[in-house]
């Protein structure tokens, strides 16, 4: 299985502490040797790195986890292969336009019978089940919203609709982004985090790293992060439900439509 990180903010802020201790799982204290990658949105734009080497061991993760990238949507995505190849090709977040955004994707877990699935506009470039069935999700999207809908909450429950039909083809984890909102689906095993005031001291349970939150935020901060699992030992994270999708825009999780 793979490994998921996503973080949803209120202001542009740097993901260095929780990425270094992801990455260390990434072929140190986790199996995941098959490539990396991590996605920083910046307004419209998405700056994106890749890699297929282990990130435990990659200069490029070396460079993100000691290069303050600041950002109100970030997601990450350490892998072990088992649908397809390890090449760059196949290593996540996969990304998409869609109604002038960029549309951002990474998932764990396996898909039984996703690639029957037909598509319409979306080719996969890779031969994972995930790239296939983020190509599905963004057809079903398009076909139904051929323009960006006005009510946000038809598109919200179309997306939940989508992601409990996928999870019924295996293990759906996933962080989803269009540039405005963090979409979080829990098929076996995600959890989160929210920071805010007052800030507190956190310590990674993957690196000999610990920093002092109050002295790295404002008062307004909101941050929330979500990890498959928890990556500090001494903060309370919640555990999603199965099935559960989350919706996230500024660092909070918006009610169910």
């Amino acid at each position: 299985m793979c490994e998921l990180l996503g973080m949803s903010a209120n202001t542009p802020t740097d993901i260095c502490f929780s990425f270094a201790g992801l990455a260390k799982r990434g072929g140190k204290t986790g199996p995941h040797r098959d490539g990396w990658g991590i996605a920083f949105y910046e307004e419209k734009g998405c700056r994106l790195f890749h890699d297929p080497n282990p990130s435990a061991e990659s200069e490029l993760s070396e460079l993100v986890k000691n290069y303050p990238i600041k950002s109100e949507l970030v997601i990450s995505h350490i892998r072990r292969a088992n649908r397809g190849k390890i090449c760059l090709a196949n290593t996540h977040p996969f990304i998409r336009e869609l109604w002038g955004q960029i549309w951002c994707f990474a998932h764990n877990g396996q898909l039984k019978g996703i690639k029957k699935e037909p598509l319409t506009f979306y080719q996969p470039v890779g031969t994972t089940d995930s790239e296939h069935a983020f190509c599905w999700l963004l057809d079903q999207i398009r076909l139904n919203f051929p323009k960006r809908p006005a009510k946000l909450a038809k598109l919200h429950q179309l997306i939940r609709d989508c992601c409990h039909q996928l999870n019924q083809k295996g293990v759906f984890n996933m962080i989803m982004s269009d540039s405005q909102h963090l979409y979080v689906h829990c098929g076996t095993r995600l959890h989160w985090i929210t920071r805010r005031a007052p800030f507190g001291e956190a310590k990674l349970l993957d690196e000999e790293i610990e920093v002092d939150f109050s002295r790295e935020t404002t008062p307004n901060d909101i941050v929330t992060i979500v990890a498959t699992q928890p990556l500090t030992t001494n903060e309370t994270w919640q555990k999603m439900g199965k099935n559960e999708l989350q919706i996230l825009t500024k660092g909070v999780f918006l009610k169910n439509d």
